[in-house]
C-alpha cells in the first residue's frame, strides 16, 4: 500500500502573543544602577499584569502542540507531520474542540481587553505605555489557529516539461527522500514506545525505604493509550513494531494502579515484562 493512501500531512500553526515587551528605559536603568555592561541583561514587562488569561491561552497552546505531536509522526523539520488516515476523523474532531476552546479563551481576553489594560496600568505604574498595546483585531490575529491537511507527495507526480532522463532522475531522487522521511517517521513511533517502556522500567525500580514514590493514573493510562495510537502510527505495518506493541498491551492487561502502589510483587512482575520487551527488540 502506498504511503499516500494510508496517511496525510497535517500542518499546525499557532500564532502567539506572550504579552511581554522589552522595556529599554528600565533595562538601561537596571544596568546603570548595577554598573553592568549593556549585554548583561534585559528587562521585559508583562503587558497583561494582573490577569492570568494570557497564561491560560499560552498553556492551552502548549497542550495543543503536545496533542498534535502525540497523534502524528515527524515528517518535515518544524513543518508538516504524518497523520494516519485511520486517525483522521478522530483527529479532526479533537482539533475542532481544541480550536473552539482557544477561540473561547481569546474571545474572553478580547471582551475584557479594555478592563484588563486598566488593571495593567495600575500594576505597571509609570512603565505603562498605551502604544505598547495592539488593537483587539490584532490580538485575535496574534492567536490564530491554523490546521491544514495535504496529501503525501509521490515521486511519480510531476507535471514538468523537462527531458525524460532528467525527469526520471528527479523522480528517483524524490522517491529516495520520501523513503528516508518514512523511515524516520516510523522510527519516531519506535521512539515513542521506547521512551514509554524506559520510563516505566525506571519508575518500577524498588525505592529505598526513605524514598516515597508518587503513583498517578497516567502510569497505567498512558501505556494503554500509546498501544491504541501505535495501531495507527505504524503506517508501514512493521511486524516488529506491532509485536512490541502487542507485548506491552498484554503486559498492561489487568494492571491496576492501586495494586501496583501496594504490592512490590506486582511491581516486580510488571517490571520484568517491561524489561523483557526492551531486551527483545532493537531500538
Amino acid at each position: 500500500m502506498s504511503i499516500s493512501s494510508s496517511a496525510v500531512l497535517a500542518r499546525l500553526t499557532l500564532n502567539t502573543w506572550t504579552a511581554e515587551k522589552l522595556d529599554r528605559e528600565q533595562t538601561d536603568k537596571v544596568l546603570a544602577t548595577n554598573n553592568a555592561d549593556s549585554g548583561a541583561g534585559k528587562f521585559s514587562k508583562n503587558l497583561m499584569a494582573g490577569t492570568t488569561l494570557v497564561k491560560e491561552i499560552l498553556n492551552h497552546g502548549t497542550a495543543i502542540r503536545h496533542w498534535h505531536e502525540k497523534n502524528t509522526l515527524a515528517w518535515e523539520e518544524r513543518g508538516a507531520r504524518l497523520l494516519p488516515t485511520s486517525l483522521f476523523m478522530q483527529f479532526k474532531q479533537e482539533a475542532n474542540m481544541h480550536k473552539a476552546k482557544r477561540l473561547m479563551l481569546v474571545g474572553e481576553l478580547c471582551d475584557k481587553y479594555v478592563m484588563l489594560k486598566g488593571t495593567a496600568r495600575i500594576s505597571l505604574g509609570s512603565m505603562y505605555r498605551e502604544e505598547d498595546y495592539p488593537s483587539v483585531d490584532e490580538i485575535r490575529e496574534k492567536y490564530k489557529f491554523t490546521l491544514t491537511f495535504t496529501p503525501v507527495p509521490e515521486s511519480g507526480h510531476f507535471v514538468l516539461d523537462i527531458p525524460a532522463k532528467e525527469l526520471e532522475e528527479t523522480k528517483q531522487s524524490c522517491e529516495v527522500e520520501i523513503q528516508r522521511r518514512l523511515v524516520d517517521a516510523v522510527q519516531g513511533a519506535w521512539d515513542k514506545l521506547y521512551a514509554m517502556l524506559s520510563n516505566m522500567s525506571k519508575k518500577l525500580v524498588e525505592a529505598d525505604e526513605d524514598t516515597k514514590r508518587r503513583w498517578h493514573d497516567s502510569f497505567v493510562d498512558n501505556p494503554k493509550e500509546l498501544c491504541r495510537l501505535l495501531e495507527h502510527l505504524n503506517v508501514t505495518n512493521d511486524p516488529k513494531l506491532e509485536a512490541a506493541r502487542v507485548e506491552l498491551e498484554r503486559a498492561m492487561l489487568g494492571t491496576d494502579l492501586e495494586g501496583l502502589k501496594e504490592s512490590p510483587v506486582l511491581r516486580a512482575q510488571l517490571k520484568s515484562k517491561v524489561d523483557s520487551i526492551l531486551a527483545s527488540h532493537e531500538w
